[in-house]
């Protein structure tokens, strides 16, 4: 333990957080991939394109579940580890496709998703274990941020790499996808493991050095105390957990407001913008998808400030407000368009696109990084990472069926009318977060714990 001392905390977060590079990377990166990929292979199935595409998100759903039981056992830290070799190894497989070879990418897409799902899961946990209550909503939208920082690095690579032959340009565009996950893992060797979960394990002095990593000597000892306090309590009361426990009437309530946001962010439709921006331009405008990857660039900028906006105000306003202003602008940016395109006959079709960037600025500082701050920090450590793993697997279940669906359903309606849909969605969410989510805004893992219990007065204590 005497090495690990001289770990700095600023490193810590900063590893802590890059496994979302890994997602944003590959959402980034077959957004300019697909436009070569289906030149190359004469694809023009809306349903394959669909497979090609969300076949990340779909093992990311089994990813996720699967990460969040085992980090439960096995750790935080060793789950992203895992994570990044087998994204290093699914990366290499997408670049290797052969030629015509449809079900063998979607195969390897499926199985690189399994990281993707795995980092989603054990990131918002991790971070949320290690940051202190004042600081936790800004060190968890650090995910976030390595989130879009990823897509906007994959922006300007594919961007830059659009010149090559076609053939070369969408393999070499998958298979850089490693890089970031081989600077994922080299980090990650050098961080320690979460305090919770070492005191879960019986690991207590171990936790205590870590928490003097990463908090004042004045905090060391009271925050070891409650974490052991908590541990104990849950140990007796609660034994070992299993799906059955996360609708227990002590954890439903939490349950169902993590998991539900967790849903609705990909249920409104981000990732539909993030995967088929090109091939959104294509159809308003006419012109070759591969000639309008300049627009992935902008929207990545937009989501790149956003994260760096959240920063700075997370902690200072109320996660309900901010999901609640955010959701609010992202189901009007996606409505107006289609409330327009039928008043006006002579409507600019650039206006959907125009919209979707309001869109985008909106959710870049509130539903993005805001859901994963709440699924880091709204359940119990006795069901944390198993009810993480569920909420990821219901984010990345939505975000499967936006990816798959997008294609399909603008080949048999009109790119308004399926944007009308998503933001009728977005209104759902914000009526879900008024109704359904507490405020956890400032306070320790263990006080929101504590007021657990789904009744109408602990719903009371929590929103104040």
């Amino acid at each position: 333990m005497e090495k690990e001392k001289k770990i700095d905390s600023k490193f810590i977060y900063f590893f802590g957080s890059f496994g979302g590079i890994l997602f944003g990377y590959d959402i980034g990166v077959m957004t300019g991939a697909l436009p070569f990929l289906q030149s190359d292979w004469g694809l023009d199935d809306a349903a394959v394109i669909g497979w090609v595409t969300s076949g990340v998100m779909f093992g990311a759903i089994f990813g996720g579940a699967v990460a969040g039981q085992l980090s439960d056992r096995f750790g935080r830290r060793k789950m992203i580890l895992a994570a990044a070799v087998v994204f290093m190894v699914g990366s290499v497989l997408c670049g290797l496709a052969p030629e015509g070879g449809v079900t063998y990418l979607v195969i390897a897409r499926i199985f690189l998703g399994l990281a993707v799902g795995a980092a989603s899961a054990s990131v918002p946990a991790y971070m949320s274990e290690l940051a202190p209550a004042r600081l936790r909503g800004r060190l968890s939208g650090l995910n976030q941020t390595m989130i879009v920082s990823g897509m906007l690095i994959s922006y300007i690579l594919d961007f830059l790499l659009k010149d090559l032959p076609e053939a070369w340009a969408w393999r070499v565009m998958l298979a850089t996808a490693a890089v970031p996950a081989v600077i994922l893992y080299l980090g990650v060797l050098r961080l320690p493991e979460s305090p919770r979960f070492l005191v879960k394990v019986g690991k207590e002095n171990e936790a205590r050095t870590v928490l003097r990593y990463i908090r004042r000597p004045d905090e060391v000892d009271a925050e070891l105390r409650s974490i052991q306090e908590t541990a104990q309590v849950e140990k007796q009361t609660a034994g070992n957990t299993s799906l059955a426990t996360l609708f227990d009437s002590k954890y439903r309530y939490l349950v169902i407001a993590g998991v539900g946001v967790a849903a609705f962010q990909q249920l409104q439709g981000a990732n539909a913008i993030f995967y088929y921006i090109p091939l959104i331009v294509e159809k308003a405008t006419g012109n070759a998808a591969s000639s309008a990857l300049m627009w992935p660039i902008i929207q990545g900028v937009l989501l790149v400030l956003g994260s760096l906006l959240f920063l700075v105000i997370a902690d200072k306003f109320n996660r309900r407000l901010l999901l609640t202003v955010g959701g609010t602008i992202m189901g009007v940016s996606f409505l107006l368009p289609a409330i327009l395109n039928t008043v006006l006959e002579d409507a600019n079709p650039m206006m959907i696109v125009v919209f979707l960037s309001i869109y985008v600025a909106a959710y870049s500082f509130t539903w993005a990084p805001l859901t994963w701050v709440i699924v880091g920090e709204i359940f119990p450590m006795a069901i944390r990472g198993r009810a993480s793993g569920i909420a990821s697997s219901f984010n990345w279940i939505g975000s499967f069926a936006v990816g798959l669906l997008f294609p399909i359903m603008t080949a048999l309606m009109s790119q308004e009318a399926v944007f009308a849909i998503f933001g009728a969605i977005c209104i759902l969410g914000v009526v879900f977060i008024r109704t359904r989510v507490p405020e956890t805004r400032g306070r320790t893992l263990e006080d929101i714990e504590t007021k657990s219990i789904p009744t109408q007065k602990a719903f009371a204590s929590l929103e104040r």
